[in-house]
């Protein structure tokens, strides 16, 4: 009840206060003229252009460009979550800031260099691509508030500015914690990121550039140890927290960190117009991008655990660490005719490592990986009519690090309702750092396989049709070759008694290629006021062994009601949405690693779940009501993220995205 209460009041306080769509403050001009009749001055009134929601510009890493979207429709009740985006393709732990189990996977890569590692901790880690650049005609500020789970909150604030039309600045911060229903479950994160986006007056020269700096916090449980106490649903453990976790007397923790620095920047040594459209025919620029990153994955326990096997020391504290540096000199050609052509050179500098190297009766395990890698690449992009045609090419000329990236796409618009594609992609690249070489304080967690791992190879091929009237539909046919993985070590270094659970993991490569199929639909049915929006995936995968392991069929549908009320004053939406996935082994968790491992012995999934949500806008307010997996309070035990790792009971969450504009 106190849930509602507060809702009402939100929209009562936000009809009352709340700004009105923007729109530019009347100005006056004065002239002076002169009346033949009267001689006399007079004041004459200009109007200035009008502002609208249009001139709130949001400039992708790509350079795509949209606009401030303040309107309530379903997709943004689906993006309204912890990572702000769609998560139809994965499976949330019970908490915030925990890891996401993938229901559908995709391979296709824009670096061609090994990452840090730690895949399951990086889903909501902003990367160099996820920056958005503002061009804005009057500051904005954006905030995302949303309740979490026991004695915390979720908050996202942005405020974008500009000193001229020019030159623009954003500044934000997202702060999370989450302490959760389970002990030792704990989430925290901060994220934050300042832009600025700058053009001369006569468009020579241009420049984007953004600092980063987030980290990653969470506590580590090991997952339940007593699946009966979770699947029986016994009052008695109603309260989560005396379900008994496996490192309740060895607390564990991991985390991700980072800082970055980027630039972009450009110069046009030659800019031409034919007419006085003023519309650029041809132009030659030469470009410049930096990325200067740091990062550290840190797992810590204050004691050792026989689940991980037999330690070195009697406290863990494994860290691994990744510093980068980028720079791209491009020369970059423009025609109206032949369309846009990039050539460019880069060099890329890393050194991960760890503090020392490490001698065992066994082993020896170097602490570093160093080097520099030469690469040479192009791009090419043309529009024709209804047909634009992209392409890119990426391969490296010197170094250590292998690799190659080619991308080709063309798409057809047939008119504003429908538009096909047609897209490839090939690439080959090292396995993820953490594969190649890892030390840690347990002895079974140290290898380094840089002589014998060989590049993954990726080959894709996707097809698309997008319809306002029949739906979207895509289909994508995959081939991986060299695919890596964790896998459970058959011949483990430690020697653990046999009626003691442990989980000691190794990195492998499989010989043999994969065949992986996606096939996509979507498709939102209206009748009035009410809607029907579907999701359905399907996928199968032709493999030698069972190490890349997805639902066959996955679906969400979602029956609505919208409409406007209080004389439009606001606009309600409200229904239920259902998500199901068919049964199949579903990864298993390793924190110590920070990534999801292959398991075949426990099949997951086939039970469905249920959300209740109320939404509505009030101008530019949207908020939000859901009742989350309302179906677990009568329906059986058995849902999970994966092994041991339940998924969330039965919750109420509230918040808003709102705003401002001055």
């Amino acid at each position: 009840m106190r849930y509602i209460l507060l809702v009402v009041f939100l929209l009562t306080a936000n009809y009352v206060f709340t700004q009105d769509k923007p729109s530019a403050p009347t100005q006056k001009l004065d002239t002076l003229s002169k009346s033949k009749k009267e001689g006399k001055k007079r004041i004459e009134k200009s109007e200035p252009p009008k502002i609208t929601i249009k001139d709130y510009k949001i400039i992708s890493f790509a350079r795509d460009t949209t606009y401030l979207d303040t309107t309530l429709t379903i997709q943004k009740e689906y993006k309204y979550n912890y990572l702000r985006a769609d998560d139809f393709e994965l499976m949330p732990f019970s908490n915030v800031g925990q890891p996401y189990n993938n229901l559908g996977v995709d391979f296709e890569r824009n670096n061609m260099y090994p990452q840090l590692g730690a895949k399951a901790k990086h889903f909501n880690y902003a990367e160099m691509e996820d920056i958005n650049y503002y061009n804005v005609a009057t500051p904005m500020t954006d905030i995302l508030f949303k309740t979490t789970f026991e004695q915390g909150q979720l908050l996202d604030a942005l405020l974008t500015f500009n000193t001229s039309r020019r030159l623009n600045f954003s500044i934000g911060y997202e702060g999370m914690r989450s302490l959760g229903k389970y002990n030792f479950d704990e989430g925290e994160s901060g994220n934050f990121r300042a832009t600025t986006n700058y053009v001369t007056k006569n468009g020579r020269y241009s420049l984007r550039a953004h600092i980063a700096a987030q980290s990653v916090d969470a506590e580590e449980n090991g997952g339940i140890t007593v699946r009966e106490q979770f699947e029986s649903g016994s009052d008695n453990f109603s309260n989560r927290v005396k379900v008994d976790v496996r490192f309740d007397n060895q607390r564990a923790s991991n985390r991700i960190l980072g800082k970055r620095y980027f630039l972009d920047h450009k110069f046009k040594l030659i800019k031409k117009q034919k007419d006085s459209s003023r519309v650029e025919k041809t132009s030659l620029a030469l470009g410049h991008q930096f990325n200067y990153e740091t990062k550290y994955y840190q797992f810590i326990q204050e004691t050792q655990n026989s689940y991980f096997g037999n330690g070195l020391l009697s406290s863990v504290n494994d860290r691994a660490n990744l510093k980068t540096m980028y720079n791209q000199v491009s020369l970059d050609f423009y025609n109206a005719t032949l369309g846009s052509l990039q050539a460019n050179v880069s060099l890329y500098n890393y050194n991960y490592f760890f503090n020392s190297v490490l001698v065992t009766d066994v082993q020896r395990i170097e602490n570093q990986l160093k080097g520099e890698e030469v690469a040479f690449g192009a791009n090419y992009e043309k529009q024709i009519g209804g047909f634009l045609v992209r392409g890119g090419i990426k391969y490296n000329l010197a170094g250590d690090l292998t690799g190659n990236i080619i991308d080709a796409s063309a798409s057809y618009r047939f008119n504003e309702k429908h538009k096909m594609a047609v897209g490839f992609h090939t690439s080959a690249r090292m396995p993820d750092f953490n594969y190649l070489l890892y030390q840690s304080d347990y002895l079974d967690y140290n290898w380094q396989n840089t002589g014998t791992f060989k590049n993954e190879r990726v080959n894709s091929l996707e097809v698309s049709f997008d319809s306002s009237v029949w739906g979207n539909i895509s289909a994508k046919v995959t081939n991986l070759d060299n695919y890596t993985y964790f896998d459970l070590n058959p011949n483990p270094i430690s020697v653990i008694e046999e009626d003691v659970e442990n989980v000691i993991l190794k990195p492998f490569q499989e010989t043999s290629s994969i065949q992986y199929l996606k096939v996509k639909y979507s498709k939102e049915f209206k009748v009035g006021a009410f809607a029907l929006n579907n999701t359905i995936m399907y996928q199968s995968v032709n493999q030698s062994s069972d190490v890349l392991n997805v639902p066959e069929l996955v679906t969400r549908n979602t029956l609505y009601f919208s409409s406007d009320i209080f004389k439009k004053a606001m606009h309600l939406q409200t229904g239920v949405t259902f998500k199901y996935f068919t049964e199949y082994n579903m990864n298993a968790y390793n924190p110590l690693l920070g990534e999801f491992y292959i398991q075949n012995t426990e099949k997951i999934g086939g039970y469905p779940l249920l959300d209740f949500f109320i939404n509505a806008k009030v101008q530019q307010t949207r908020i939000f009501l859901k009742a989350e997996h309302f179906n677990s309070s009568f329906s059986k035990n058995n849902y999970y993220s994966a092994p041991n790792y339940p998924y969330r009971d039965f919750v109420i969450r509230f918040g808003l995205v709102w705003n401002f504009f001055s």
